[in-house]
């Protein structure tokens, strides 16, 4: 019979028998789609899954009885766990009969040789370790010898993810044992019949897991696995001890980067190579000094990276699924919950060596009451009621928290229950990311005194004060027409009430960079700040409703130094054109006696206009107790705040040339400089929809002064501290200036640079079309009735915050 097309009471053949497959039967099961799910031969766990039911007597290198068997039950969708069925053509032959099938076909190759793998990525320009391929071993030692770099040695055949050995690095000898051992000794069997000399790549590892359907590729929050068996990665190689995700380096920019220069183009070139990727792409990733760079492909979900991964995957995997079978990817989301996951691998005695089985395995009665934790089986065998060991990677246990010390603390309470014979387990899975919260010592004691924005130099308190006392003088003026209030985020005029009738309504405004143009100066970096200049008064415009048309800019410079110049407008440009709107002109003035030797400081006024008949926002007599607050992710900190971030990273002895603590991929100054996100593209269709109140830019001052500005009197926002995880810069920026929790609330934006406030019955749909224009859309709480001289925000459960 036909393969299911009504996408519904779908019946799937689940092949594979370790936790990947655990984890993947879990997740299938969640789906509505799903009525069946035959696993084969699945695992001492796999059985008692809701919908799921074990087929013992098959094993994955049983192609014909699978297939006789899936022909039998009428199977509507083939999932292949293990590589090695795969790269043998197990989709061929059931795509041959009728059966749809989750993996790929020939492209399959990718995982099944390293050597034609490394080729490929030359022919397309995709970005790798130099290397040396070799089937004769005289060739190769010979190589060897005429490298001056450190190597690694690859079998190029599949050898369970451990025919990678890395020699030590000052010893020529141990680079020959090590490819003595993998061709001649054949420590990995056939797999070593050829090898990849390879470059050894210094950085971090990252495994990214993608649905990709021939065309489009969608991937996961990026993984970091533990590959070696004993704690500080010592001993050999395993497939995999633990791991975590999402990963602290992992930023907006190498993710965009790692799509761009290796994902698309991976894709791209086996789509021109006549073999289309269809299934999960796994790509193992070293960020290095010059950028990320491929270790490896494979052609099927990981492990660990599966039990990591799926618990955070936010939709239907049954779906993802079938769009990638059926080739319309692009029509379904992908996208991964808030929060951090880790898996901790219990392995054997004697594992990734010779193991005993059979030995019975016992969990604690408790181990599943808490909350978003998991064990997921991978060697298991149940038999007459015992659960025993059947494997050399034994059990894993899974823990999702919204932080990552959470999930370590409830994945490694839970291993504490599970017993068996001669059991080990990685105590310190997730170093790399903890590390990144401590800075190198200094040479002296530095003052334990909190940081403030007052104590750099900024008074919030003062601005407010000014601005109090100007109102009225700015009132004074007041023509026909317009409609303002110093303390806003711009001003209005409405052209027909002045007297030009059937005119749209004009909004303006003004704002500058601020001190983040002396980091600029710092790192000798022009190029962004002028996109952080437009930001700044564009997304204010935006927030009365108004669609951006012209900008004028300004820069009071020491000296005018012609290629600084013309970085600057570089970066302007380019934000104008996010922005779209018209960089109109500007004005440049040579200030030596005011302005620093080397220094700058810019501004810029932007007008925008509102369509005749639509409303400007805030729309205040709208907005009312029970208005959802909808907060979209920051690129950073933007543009405000960095009078005390000079002060925090100064006290820190931390050099801004250094790798960034929080990104470690880049470094301090150039993370500090990511610019400001302009919101104009995304929002202004949702506000010429009327599906906006009001919508609040968070800039200097925070949340609990920005998001009043924008509200009626009598209502107050209330904010949720735990509804959004806090980006690692702002917590490194707390903790090493030792900020006070109130002190980042009303200086930074917290990850959260726009906020909007939306009617319930408009959430769904707000986000939906959000998220299609890419923004990651947080619900982070809801508007009140505010006491008489209350305040106008309140963050609740802020205490959070003191924990990092």
């Amino acid at each position: 019979m036909a393969a299911n097309t009504r996408k519904e009471n779908l019946r799937i053949l689940l092949i594979g028998g370790g936790a990947r497959e655990h984890a993947l039967a879990w997740k299938l099961s969640q789906s509505p789609l799903v009525k069946t799910i035959f696993c084969a031969p699945g695992n001492g766990a796999t059985g008692n899954i809701d919908k799921a039911q074990n087929l013992p007597h098959l094993s994955p290198d049983q192609h014909t009885d699978l297939l006789a068997f899936a022909t039998e039950s009428n199977i509507d969708l083939v999932v292949v766990g293990p590589e090695v069925p795969l790269v043998a053509g197990i989709v061929d032959l059931f795509e041959s009969a009728g059966r749809q099938c989750f993996g790929p076909k020939a492209a399959a190759r990718m995982e099944g040789s390293k050597t034609f793998a490394k080729d490929f990525m030359t022919r397309h320009r995709i970005p790798t370790a130099r290397y040396r391929n070799f089937d004769d071993y005289a060739e190769a030692r010979d190589y060897l010898e005429s490298v001056d770099y450190d190597v690694v040695i690859k079998a190029a055949g599949l050898a369970a993810g451990k025919g990678v050995i890395l020699p030590s690095s000052d010893s020529k000898q141990s680079m020959h044992d090590a490819l003595r051992a993998t061709m001649v000794d054949r420590q990995f069997g056939s797999a070593g019949t050829e090898v990849v000399i390879e470059e050894y790549l210094e950085g971090q590892e990252l495994s990214f897991l993608s649905f990709v359907d021939g065309y489009t590729v969608k991937s996961l929050v990026p993984a970091q696995d533990h590959k070696q068996v004993f704690d500080h990665d010592q001993g050999p190689n395993t497939g995999g001890m633990g791991c975590y995700a999402p990963t602290p380096i992992a930023s907006e920019q190498l993710l965009e980067e790692v799509h761009r220069t290796i994902l698309q183009p991976t894709v791209d070139g086996m789509r021109k190579e006549r073999m289309p990727f269809k299934g999960l792409l796994f790509t193992g990733i070293m960020v290095t000094k010059d950028g990320p760079k491929v270790l490896e492909y494979n052609v099927r979900f990981g492990d660990p990276e599966t039990q990591t991964l799926l618990p955070l995957l936010d939709g239907d995997l049954a779906e993802i699924m079938l769009a990638c079978t059926n080739g319309y990817l692009d029509a379904v989301d992908v996208k991964c919950k808030p929060g951090s996951c880790v898996t901790v691998v219990a392995a054997a005695g004697g594992y990734p060596g010779s193991y005993r089985k059979g030995d019975p395995i016992t969990i604690d009665a408790d181990v599943c009451e808490a909350e978003d934790t998991y064990i997921f089986h991978a060697g298991t065998s149940l038999a007459s009621g015992t659960l025993t060991t059947a494997g050399g990677r034994v059990i894993a246990a899974t823990a999702v928290a919204l932080d990552l010390e959470t999930a370590l603390s409830k994945a490694y309470n839970t291993m504490s229950k599970i017993h068996f014979g001669n059991m080990h387990y990685r105590k310190d899975i997730a170093h790399r990311a903890l590390s990144h919260h401590s800075v190198p010592a200094s040479t002296h004691q530095r003052p334990e005194v909190p940081l403030t924005y007052a104590a750099a130099g900024v008074s919030i308190d003062a601005g407010t004060e000014l601005v109090n006392r100007i109102k009225s003088l700015a009132a004074s003026t007041r023509q026909f027409g317009t409609k303002s209030s110093l303390g806003g985020f711009g001003g209005q005029v409405d052209l027909a009430a002045a007297g030009y009738e059937q005119s749209p309504i004009i909004s303006s405004g003004v704002d500058g960079v601020g001190t983040k143009s002396r980091l600029a100066v710092r790192m000798n970096k022009h190029d962004t700040i002028g996109i952080d200049l437009v930001a700044m008064v564009a997304n204010d415009i935006l927030t009365e409703g108004a669609e951006p048309l012209w900008l004028m800019d300004t820069m009071n410079l020491h000296k005018l130094e012609v290629e600084t110049g013309v970085s600057i407008v570089e970066g302007v440009a380019n934000g104008c054109i996010q922005a779209n709107c018209n960089l109109a002109g500007g004005e440049t003035a040579e200030l030596g006696d005011v302005i620093k030797e080397g220094h700058y400081i810019l501004d810029a006024s932007c007008s925008g206009a509102l369509r005749k008949g639509r409303k400007p926002l805030p729309r205040k007599d709208e907005i009312k107790r029970g208005d959802v607050l909808l907060g979209l992710r920051s690129s950073g900190p933007h543009s405000n705040g960095y009078s005390l971030i000079h002060k925090i990273v100064e006290r820190s002895d931390l050099p801004f040339s250094s790798p960034a603590p929080w990104e470690p991929s880049t470094s301090v100054g150039l993370s500090l400089l990511t610019p400001t996100k302009i919101y104009v593209r995304a929002l202004l269709g949702l506000f010429e929809q009327e599906l906006v109140k009001g919508a609040a830019h968070i800039t200097g001052g925070g949340l609990v002064e920005n998001i009043p500005r924008i509200l009626p009197a009598g209502l107050k926002a209330e904010v949720e501290a735990t509804s959004w995880s806090v980006p690692e810069v702002f917590r490194w920026l707390k903790k090493e200036g030792k900020v006070e929790k109130e002190e980042m609330a009303r200086v930074f934006n917290m990850g959260i640079g726009m906020v909007l406030v939306v009617a319930e019955g408009h959430v769904g749909e707000v986000t939906r079309i959000l998220e299609g224009k890419g923004e990651n859309v947080v619900r982070i709480g809801a508007l009140a009735e505010r006491e008489e001289g209350g305040v106008g925000c309140v963050i609740h459960d802020i205490e959070v915050w003191d924990r990092w």
